[in-house]
């Protein structure tokens, strides 16, 4: 059960849904839209519905939304519809940060590599991964990542933050968590190799640092830097905060980071550590190819494990991290209300990140401004997370987009 400290709980509130700065920019508020596939963009470009999309965020009273996830290679989609920075791309993102500022609201990119979670079958290029391992979303095995690979991916992170300037990003958000490539690399379940990337944390946590490196020298301090990164992957043997609390110290004393996002969970191999509540094992079934439906249904609620839903479910893990660092943080999970926020707010945290509360109610922030009684309707049944490849939606919404 989550708990609140009493003495925080009587410190002075710092009002979540006034301005804030971040690093180079100011929110109108310290609310942000997380990141959540939109699966709006056939041919991996923007189209009309992911402008939209963005919009009714922006529209809603939020301070900064953020588009996900755009992919710095085109190997590193978790499947081929998804946006990767190259040039064709680079006119639709124009359209769409102009689209989100005409709302008054920031719009950040979450770059990334999906590494393991990508799907080969999809994309039509092999998979990487820190060390050569099965993939059964692809039904093939992930490639190891080579040097060249390496050195590449680092730089492709720098050149996505160059073409995000460009494009009229207020921010870049560099994805460090869920097992995607560079949690990958900093987990020790996923990682097993025995050069200079792997083993120690020191070696686990380097291909992350350099990322960061290459974001920030391109950012130029024009943009802000944010990472999203795992306090605990929720797997045996994965990242926990006996390592990913020292990862944390090692990204503030880099000096790269103008704020740190706090998550958990593995796309890869614990999904709903991540989500908590209804896990929707049919929807998601429906959405996989035949041998995969027969896989999730004979394997799913082993893969798929239940965390019951409970408000700030996150905060706990996070306390540490707030007691150790001065960085900036945002706080995930749970927050769906005014209340959630001031909590957020009395322990420290200088941002909250939502997002299936923001997927009901596009609105939820301009609702609460206009009365601060106001709660969520998102009941957490998770059946939006089965929606990412069709068009992102709320299905209780009537009104969703097909």
């Amino acid at each position: 059960m989550t708990t609140v400290d009493p003495e925080s709980a009587s410190a002075p509130t710092v009002d979540p849904l006034a301005p804030a700065r971040l690093g180079p920019i100011t929110l109108r508020n310290r609310i942000i839209k997380s990141a959540t596939f939109e699966g709006a963009s056939p041919n991996a470009l923007v189209s009309d519905r992911l402008v939209d999309f963005h919009v009714r965020v922006g529209e809603g009273g939020v301070g900064m939304t953020t588009v996900a996830y755009l992919a710095v290679a085109p190997e590193g989609r978790t499947e081929k519809d998804q946006i990767y920075w190259r040039p064709e791309a680079l006119d639709g993102l124009r359209r769409l940060t102009d689209a989100v500022h005409a709302t008054g609201a920031k719009v950040s990119a979450q770059i990334g590599h999906a590494g393991p979670v990508a799907n080969s079958r999809s994309n039509g290029l092999p998979s990487l991964a820190p060390s050569a391992r099965p993939n059964p979303l692809s039904m093939s095995i992930d490639r190891k990542a080579s040097e060249d690979d390496i050195r590449r991916i680092i730089a492709a992170h720098g050149e996505a933050t160059r073409y995000a300037r460009e494009v009229g990003f207020d921010a870049v958000e560099v994805h460090l968590g869920h097992n995607y490539l560079a949690s990958s690399f900093l987990s020790p379940k996923v990682n097993r190799r025995k050069d200079r990337w792997g083993g120690s944390l020191s070696n686990r946590a380097e291909f992350a640092r350099r990322i960061l490196a290459a974001v920030a020298e391109a950012a130029d301090g024009e943009i802000a830097v944010l990472a999203k990164m795992n306090m605990a992957d929720g797997v045996p043997g994965g990242l926990w905060l006996d390592e990913s609390l020292p990862f944390a110290k090692m990204l503030e004393s880099d000096g790269h980071l103008d704020a740190l996002e706090l998550t958990g969970g593995s796309s890869l191999l614990n999904p709903m550590y991540l989500f908590r509540g209804d896990v929707p094992l049919r929807e998601m079934a429906e959405t996989q190819i035949p041998i995969l439906q027969l896989g999730m249904k004979m394997f799913g609620n082993f893969v798929f494990q239940h965390y019951p839903y409970e408000p700030l479910y996150f905060l706990e893990y996070a306390r540490q991290f707030r007691d150790e660092l001065d960085l900036p943080l945002v706080l995930l999970g749970g927050i769906t209300d005014l209340d959630g926020m001031q909590v957020a707010m009395r322990e420290g945290f200088e941002f909250v990140a939502m997002a299936r509360a923001l997927l009901r109610e596009p609105d939820l922030i301009a609702q609460i401004q206009r009365d601060r009684d106001t709660r969520s309707l998102c009941i957490h049944c998770n059946r939006c997370a089965a929606s990412i490849f069709t068009g992102t939606r709320c299905p209780l919404v009537i009104d969703s987009p097909d």
